[in-house]
C-alpha cells in the first residue's frame, strides 16, 4: 500500500506543546481545580502532587497549548521543511490552516505523522476550535466513514495490528540507523526550555528534526535508502 502511496502528497508534521502556564500556582483557580481533578487519575506515586506533575499538563489539549508545528514535504525531488511556531498559538495555528487550505484540500492529500492519530492530529483540531480557527477540511473528522480520513502514521504503520504495542519514534529511528532528533533535547524538556530559557528557536529545531525523522521512517517502511541532508531544504 505505502508503494502506491505519492510520497508528494503526503504532508509530515510533528508539533511541540507545553503547559498553558508556566508553573501550577499561575494556573487560574477554576482550571487548578479542574487540573487537581485530572491529576487524581494521572498521580501513581505517593510523593507526587498535582503542582509537581504539573509540567504534565502540556499533554492534553484542555491545559495546554502549541507552540510549534513544522511540516515536511516534497517537491521537486527535495524535502522542504516549514515550522511554524511562537508564543502566540493562535497565530500559528492560522498560518497552519493557511497551508492546509490552499496547498493539502483535496482527497488525495494525506497528513502523517508518529502516534499522530492519538496525539498531533487531535491536539491540532481541538486547539483551533478553542482559538476559533476553522477546522480545514483534513483535519475535521465528523461524520467521516474510516476511510473517507486521510491520516497517516508511522508508529500505527508498524504495530501491524499489535494494538497494545508502542514503539517511540526514537528507536524506531535507531532500527533503520537514522540520526537520532533527541541529540540535544527531548518532549519531556521542551516545557523547561519555553517556560524557564525561552529558546523557541532550539524549540523548533527539534521539532523539525522530529518531522525529518518521521519522514526517514516512511521512506525506511517503503524499502527506500533514507534522504541524505543536501536534499533537505529548510524555509
Amino acid at each position: 500500500m505505502l508503494e502506491n502511496t505519492e510520497i508528494n502528497k503526503i504532508l509530515f508534521l510533528d508539533i511541540e506543546t507545553i503547559p498553558a502556564y508556566p508553573s501550577y500556582d499561575k494556573v487560574p483557580e477554576r482550571f487548578q481545580k479542574l487540573w487537581n481533578k485530572k491529576a487524581g487519575f494521572l498521580i501513581k506515586n505517593e510523593d507526587d502532587t498535582p503542582e509537581s506533575i504539573y509540567p504534565r499538563a502540556g499533554i492534553y489539549a484542555e491545559f495546554g497549548k502549541i507552540i510549534c508545528i513544522s511540516v515536511a514535504f516534497f517537491h521537486s525531488e527535495k524535502l522542504r521543511v516549514k515550522s511554524f511556531y511562537g508564543d502566540d498559538e493562535k497565530i500559528l495555528l492560522e498560518e497552519f490552516a493557511v497551508l492546509l487550505n490552499k496547498h493539502f484540500n483535496r482527497q488525495d492529500h494525506l497528513l502523517c505523522g508518529h502516534n499522530a492519530k492519538e496525539f498531533d492530529f487531535p491536539y491540532i483540531a481541538r486547539r483551533m476550535i478553542i482559538n476559533k480557527v476553522k477546522l480545514p477540511k483534513i483535519l475535521d473528522m465528523a461524520g467521516k466513514k474510516p476511510w473517507e480520513i486521510r491520516h497517516l502514521d508511522t508508529m500505527e504503520l508498524w504495530k501491524f495490528g499489535d494494538f497494545k504495542n508502542y514503539t517511540s519514534l526514537d528507536l524506531l529511528t535507531a532500527i533503520f540507523d537514522i540520526p537520532t532528533p533527541k541529540d540535544d533535547i527531548d518532549g519531556s524538556e521542551v516545557w523547561s526550555v519555553y517556560w524557564k530559557e525561552n529558546d523557541l528557536e532550539r524549540i523548533k529545531t527539534y521539532c523539525e528534526k522530529d518531522t525529518i525523522a518521521v519522514v526517514q521512517i516512511f521512506l525506511s517502511y517503503r524499502g527506500e535508502n533514507i534522504l541524505d541532508e543536501d536534499r533537505i531544504i529548510y524555509k
